[in-house]
């Protein structure tokens, strides 16, 4: 078992560290679980690996049957002590084990940040004049201009105005081995409002593209004052379906309402 072993070789007695496993395990006699206890009241190591070895009785029980480990059979009771050698190795199994397993958990983790960051599903969004301080200035720049690029090389397009709300989208898409790279052209759409773009199949799925907030002054007003609220938004973003699977889209706001529908 890993951690610091302050006993000392030969036949000496383990230190109280040393103990832990022992105590998991249940075979200290009276005084020798009372005089840990003690110990392990200040020992903010020893109550770390307590936990982690927390479980092991069942552990020795599902093992005493094994030839040669000196135990009582399956169903008897666990208070005959096995040997410390079978201890010692039970409690080195299972810390490996969680050892092994918090490995494959951080590997998880940074696999899944990994797609996040450069996976199909990653939003960009262009605006052309959004406001910002000047450090992250260049920041917002690079990603407008590349949400705006993105949705440039991607060719088969289709677009539509809602009669009714007057807000006009061009959604174009590219085929792509995880699906459908989707980028759209927003305008005429007013804030504050927070909005998706949906992909619905032919087979009535229905799944986000991306999702983006409207500021107040609005995004593709003809009309406007300033320069940034005369700017489209360009959003890009990803879809599973294949571009043939693909029935229409929708620019829905959070709120259930539906701003545009574009026929795919």
């Amino acid at each position: 078992m890993s951690g610091p072993m302050q006993g000392s070789t030969g036949s000496q007695s383990p230190s109280e560290h040393e103990t832990v496993g022992a105590y998991a395990l249940g075979i200290l006699d009276d005084a020798e679980a009372t005089a840990f206890e003690m110990h392990l009241a200040g020992c903010e190591w020893c109550a770390q690996q307590l936990d982690e070895l927390a479980g092991m009785e069942p552990m020795l029980a599902a093992l005493a049957d094994l030839p040669g480990t000196g135990t009582p059979a399956i169903g008897e009771s666990l208070s005959a002590r096995p040997s410390p050698r079978l201890a010692e190795r039970l409690v080195d199994e299972v810390s490996e084990r969680r050892a092994v397993k918090r490995r494959r958990s951080f590997f998880l983790v940074a696999a899944a940040a990994a797609l996040i960051i450069g996976g199909p599903l990653t939003v960009l969004a262009a605006t052309g004049g959004d406001s910002g301080t000047k450090g992250t200035e260049a920041s917002s720049t690079k990603s407008a201009n590349a949400a705006k690029d993105t949705f440039a090389t991607l060719t088969d397009r289709v677009s539509a105005t809602d009669s009714a709300t007057k807000v006009s989208a061009t959604v174009a898409m590219g085929e792509k081995g995880w699906g459908t790279e989707v980028g759209v052209e927003l305008k005429n759409v007013t804030g504050p409002e927070k909005c998706s773009l949906i992909a619905v199949g032919k087979n009535g799925e229905r799944e986000t593209v991306s999702s983006w907030s409207v500021p107040e002054w609005g995004y593709g007003i003809a009309n406007a004052k300033t320069e940034q609220a005369k700017n489209p938004l360009y959003v890009v973003g990803g879809a599973a379906f294949k571009t043939n699977e693909i029935d229409h889209f929708e620019v829905m706001t959070f709120d259930g309402k539906k701003l545009v529908q574009i026929d795919a």
